[in-house]
């Protein structure tokens, strides 16, 4: 019995050593993270090391990851390392050729609908634009002088070349129907008056300094045009004033004309003249007269004027008449008008000429002639047609045309219509317009661009990620039953090694104590 109980307090002394050792590590194992919420009474309250330090211990990581596991110099080589390079042509080459041998349909379609929105929106604003800096550049002398230089040239480049090649029979139908639509546009805006008077009034302000002879300015059609016009319209011209005498108040005015006429005439005549006069010459006999004007008169002048020799002579007077009048430098005439006058008279010519535009006639008359004009342009060279226009009269007419309100409407127009047929063009498959070697050195080249802007723009953006911050939010993210798992998955063969090593030291212990108790004992 002696023998037992001499072997069985070593071996208490030995498993109740082993056993604090190692429930004592299994223990504080379990404290790091049990409990998770503080337990007990008032002051004496535990909880477990990592939920009470968690703060402290996900700023300690991420202060440990940002500065020394993966600082930003490490982010920078690595985004700029060999592998990253070969990854990122490999997919800019992809990324091309995927994208390129789709068959694509317009721009509209491709879009998204508030892109495509906000796009028509800048494209509108950029056509508007465009036109008020192309209609201010043509108001400078620089566009006057671009202009003559080109025209210039094209006289010289083109000269023997017909106007056939470039006006066939699809263009003329365009430049009819689009010509159209601008005398369209032209008379039914409200500006048109406007614009016409304006540009009336600088003419007025310029002729009013001009000493050149009306003669010179006017073509030699517009002279027998109108001689031809007084010819013509000399017999409804007495016609009228056949019917004038036959209105009452202007009979009535026209014998008040003539009486005191009459009466200057009585005065200078002698007294014996002067009674026989107004013995015969009444009022009775002056409404006579006017009566037998008016019934026989108009027609004998008629006659009179059928006669050759008559109507030669009237014909050389009224030519002789414009001619003088047509010899007058334009300044005189102006001047003889007057400021108001000029401007009622650009007024009045702009309300004609406007109202004119608006009629279907007109543009008809003008969308014809403009055709008739293009056909017997074919028949020519571009150096015939050149030679007939001077460059510097067409330059100026540009440039005063670019400042009309219409035409600024028709470049914004044209440069809108421009614009949607490019969004409405369907793009195709883009890689059967380009062949497969310049494909792939056009992703070469896209790839070279790209990776040197993104090395460029990778020490801001690297500069910009505070991997502290990051990483401590990331714990804090973490529940602790997440955390707890996270940190058994990678050390739990450490942790029971540790809980085993407690067993063994506890043993070692227990071994120690008990060999120590006999020496004493």
């Amino acid at each position: 019995m002696s023998l037992d109980r001499s072997w069985l307090e070593p071996l208490l002394t030995i498993l109740f050593g082993a056993l604090a050792g190692g429930l004592t590590n299994a223990v504080a194992i379990w404290m790091l993270f049990h409990p998770y919420r503080p337990r007990g009474l008032g002051p004496l309250k535990i909880q477990g090391a990592v939920p009470k330090n968690r703060s402290r211990l996900a700023r300690t990581v991420g202060r440990t990851v940002g500065q020394r596991l993966l600082t930003a110099d490490d982010l920078r080589n690595q985004l700029s390392a060999p592998p990253i390079r070969r990854a990122f042509d490999q997919a800019v080459k992809n990324f091309v050729q995927t994208q390129l041998n789709v068959e694509r349909g317009p721009l509209r379609t491709e879009l998204p609908p508030s892109l495509v929105a906000e796009l028509e929106e800048v494209l509108a604003n950029l056509a508007r634009a465009m036109a008020a800096r192309l209609a201010d550049f043509a108001a400078t002398p620089e566009f006057r002088r671009t202009l003559v230089r080109l025209l210039d040239r094209a006289a010289s480049d083109l000269a023997d070349r017909p106007m056939a090649e470039l006006l066939t029979e699809a263009r003329r139908t365009a430049i009819r129907d689009r010509a159209a639509q601008f005398l369209e546009d032209a008379a039914s805006s409200p500006e048109v008056e406007r614009v016409l008077q304006a540009w009336l009034e600088r003419q007025f302000e310029r002729w009013s300094r001009d000493p050149t002879p009306l003669l010179e300015l006017l073509p030699p059609s517009a002279i027998a045009a109108a001689e031809e016009m007084v010819t013509y319209y000399l017999p409804s011209i007495l016609d009228r004033l056949t019917g004038v005498l036959a209105n009452p108040e202007a009979r009535q005015r026209t014998q008040r004309a003539l009486h005191e006429l009459f009466q200057r005439f009585a005065r200078d005549l002698l007294l014996h003249e002067r009674l026989v006069a107004r013995l015969l010459v009444t009022e009775k006999t002056i409404a006579r007269l006017l009566d037998a004007f008016e019934r026989e008169g108009a027609e004998q002048l008629a006659r009179l004027l059928d006669e050759p020799a008559i109507r030669a002579e009237l014909a050389r007077s009224i030519n002789q008449a414009l001619v003088a009048f047509l010899r007058r430098p334009v300044q005189e005439i102006v001047a003889s008008l007057g400021p108001e006058r000029a401007r009622a008279a650009a007024r009045t010519a702009a309300a004609y000429i406007a109202q004119a535009l608006k009629h279907p006639e007109t543009k008809n008359y003008l969308v014809s002639r403009l055709d008739e004009a293009l056909a017997k342009t074919e028949e020519r060279t571009f150096g015939e047609l050149l030679s007939r226009v001077p460059a510097d009269r067409v330059a100026d007419l540009v440039s005063q045309a670019a400042s009309a309100a219409p035409i600024r409407s028709w470049l914004e127009g044209g440069a809108k219509a421009a614009f949607q047929a490019v969004l409405d063009r369907p793009l195709g498959r883009i890689t059967a317009l380009i062949p497969p070697e310049r494909l792939e050195r056009t992703a070469a080249a896209l790839s070279d661009a790209l990776w040197e802007w993104t090395q460029r723009q990778v020490p801001d953006i690297v500069q910009q990620i505070d991997l502290e911050t990051m990483v401590e939010r990331k714990v804090m993210s973490f529940s602790l039953e997440r955390l707890e798992e996270l940190v058994r998955q990678t050390t739990q063969r450490e942790l029971d090694l540790i809980v085993r090593l407690g067993y063994l030291l506890g043993a070692i212990v227990g071994t120690a104590a008990y060999l120590v108790s006999r020496v004493i004992s």
